[in-house]
């Protein structure tokens, strides 16, 4: 068998993005990404000088197309929500299948898909395995990310082997990036909130728990993950296009809000650490109406089909990290806060369940 092609196309050198092109140079593959802005090409160019930019935005359509057209192996890890980006990734896609050329195509989800309507009042019984898609396949499909989920496996339905397609679902992200110094989104939103309003916020009781992942680990899974995508049949690939990545250890809002009050009092920062149930009319400071669900469902999955492949987290827990890696650059931020400004999660289903609780009406 011929060794594999080793070219990869990257959309989205951002917290995952820009440490798995470390790894993957680290193993000889060739690096073409796409960067929206300047000044942020120039950072990936000073860590990584080896790598190809594109200065281009998720909606320049024919760019990602041709560029996925002319690479084996496409990774989209920019977001989790922007069809437009990866309908131009399934084109390419077509395009190479219809020129008799393989590809290998790893798309990033995340486990919002599997949100409830909890509000931190209660931890469910439900978790989710990706050796049983099945259930994953069931999830509704307004749910969060699952709009571009299904166009992903209606493609790869429609391609069977001419193309070996995986979408990855990694659990709540935590950590610094590496080289480049950026932060995740959940406990550094929830931060700047307190540092903002005095209190740690949080959902309801707080009793809804979440699974989490360190980026180092998880940037190690996609190796993983591409890896056997490289040595496996078209048919065995084919067999199941799920892939969980989770640390083995569930966080409870609670206990991450006490962290963060803890924490901040103990700088200073605010004079109660205890924390303190959101008023619907704050969330625009933190998720807006996706607030309850962002942070404050549960979100409960198992990767075992990472373990049986070999991998295992070994990166410090979700709290660990707050304290020692993320909390120093959140209290040397100055900018004004006014809530998270990116997409942090999606889904009809999700807002209409919080209006019937009428918990997105906003003053």
């Amino acid at each position: 068998m011929s060794s594999p092609a080793k070219d990869v196309f990257l959309i989205g050198p951002g917290l995952i993005g820009a440490d798995l092109i470390e790894l993957l140079l680290q193993d000889d593959y060739t690096i073409t990404t796409l960067v929206r802005r300047s000044e942020h090409a120039e950072q990936i160019k000073q860590h990584y000088p080896s790598a190809k930019i594109i200065i281009g935005t998720l909606d320049d359509f024919d760019l990602i197309r041709q560029h996925t057209a002319s690479h084996s192996i496409t990774i989209h890890a920019a977001t989790a929500d922007h069809l437009p980006s990866v309908e131009a990734v399934l084109a390419g896609v077509r395009e190479r299948a219809a020129g008799g050329l393989p590809t290998i195509y790893i798309h990033t989800s995340g486990t919002s898909c599997l949100v409830d309507n909890s509000r931190g009042m209660y931890i469910s019984d439900r978790i989710y395995s990706d050796s049983r898609p099945d259930e994953i396949d069931a999830i509704p499909p307004d749910a969060p990310h699952r709009a571009i989920d299904l166009a992903i496996l209606a493609a790869r339905k429609q391609l069977a082997t001419r193309a070996k397609i995986i979408v990855i679902l990694p659990t709540l992200v935590y950590g610094v990036g590496k080289h480049i110094p950026r932060l995740s989104i959940q406990l550094p939103t929830m931060t700047r909130f307190a540092l903002k309003h005095g209190f740690a916020p949080v959902i309801g009781k707080g009793l809804s728990v979440r699974c989490n992942i360190h980026v180092q680990d998880l940037v190690r899974a996609y190796m993983v993950i591409l890896r056997w995508m490289e040595r496996s049949s078209a048919e065995e690939v084919l067999r199941n296009p799920y892939f969980f990545c989770e640390n083995g250890e569930e966080m409870l809002w609670r206990d991450a809000a006490a962290e963060i009050g803890r924490q901040l009092y103990q700088a200073g920062r605010i004079e109660d650490p205890e924390p303190r149930n959101v008023p619907k009319e704050l969330y625009p400071d933190l998720f807006g109406p996706y607030s309850p669900t962002t942070v404050g469902a549960n979100s409960r999955s198992r990767g075992d089909r990472l373990r049986e492949l070999g991998w295992n987290p070994r990166e410090k827990n979700v709290l660990a990290s707050f304290r020692e890696d993320e909390l120093p650059l959140l209290l040397a931020e100055n900018e004004q806060f006014n809530g998270y400004a990116g997409v942090a999660s999606s889904g009809t289903h999700v807002l209409k369940s919080l209006e019937e609780s009428g918990l997105t009406a906003m003053s």
